[in-house]
């Protein structure tokens, strides 16, 4: 086993641990996933190997497809209300500090069909719900286009308080968050998803990928289908026909998809 090989071995294995919530590497680890490789080499090339106490945070850095996202351990049978309620009036992240209201998410908890975007604007954290402004107003145009209103589908986002000047969230905020969008996801076991805009498919799908090249395709997120398409607030920047044509075209593949 080369130097090369046990430097990616150990990094791949920090980052997995990261993603799954270990912080701290004299925590309790689980065993070692499949897609990292076990080595036979001899035990005199251990000590070439990085220093076990380099910070995973460090280690995720290095990691060519890091993304800043983490997974915790679902409850079984955990609701939308014990989510909400563990999340409670949130200062975790220094969103808290700007924000009017935390805007959790709307719609049914039977949905076939989630749909995830990335952080509240002005409207939203004004009234506390996802999607009610000029944005809102045409992600209902979308729907209603494939025949689905607001109260059939649930609306959420990556981040649940407002990014100052509506900037995308960064690194930290979306590590502290994420993991209260994936209960909210666990918790409603969607048939399938879409993912409006760059934000919210990179940090959904792991990858660096921008939205024109990932839109269009089915994606996956832990077995669910995802559809990655643009963002309403890029309809109204560039409503073009051609922009509309593929957003519908999106929409109608992912109606068809609950729909089977």
């Amino acid at each position: 086993m080369s130097d090369g090989d046990a430097i990616k071995d150990v990094t791949e294995w920090v980052a997995y641990l990261q993603e799954i919530g270990v912080r701290e590497l004299d925590a309790t680890i689980p065993s070692r996933p499949s897609f990292v490789a076990t080595s036979k080499a001899a035990p005199q090339a251990a000590p070439k190997q990085p220093s076990p106490k380099r910070s995973p945070k460090a280690a995720a850095m290095a990691a060519p497809q890091a993304v800043p996202i983490r997974e915790e351990k679902m409850s079984q049978g955990e609701t939308l209300e014990q989510v909400q309620a563990d999340l409670g009036d949130c200062t975790r992240c220094k969103l808290h500090e700007g924000r009017n209201k935390i805007v959790f998410g709307v719609g049914s908890p039977q949905a076939k069909l989630m749909i995830i975007g990335e952080g509240p604007g002005a409207d939203e954290d004004a009234s506390g719900e996802p999607f009610v402004g000029r944005a809102g107003k045409k992600l209902d145009e979308m729907l209603a286009a494939v025949g689905l209103s607001r109260d059939e589908v649930y609306i959420a986002n990556i981040v649940k308080c407002r990014p100052p000047n509506n900037r995308d969230p960064e690194r930290d905020e979306v590590e502290t968050c994420y993991p209260f969008l994936a209960r909210q996801i666990a918790a409603i076991s969607p048939t399938a998803i879409v993912a409006l805009g760059s934000p919210a498919a990179k940090t959904l799908l792991q990858t660096k990928t921008g939205i024109t090249r990932l839109r269009g395709e089915w994606h996956e997120y832990n077995g669910i289908p995802v559809m990655p398409t643009f963002h309403p607030a890029y309809l109204l920047r560039a409503y073009t026909k051609e922009n509309r044509r593929k957003v519908w075209e999106d929409l109608k593949a992912a109606r068809a998809r609950i729909d089977e």
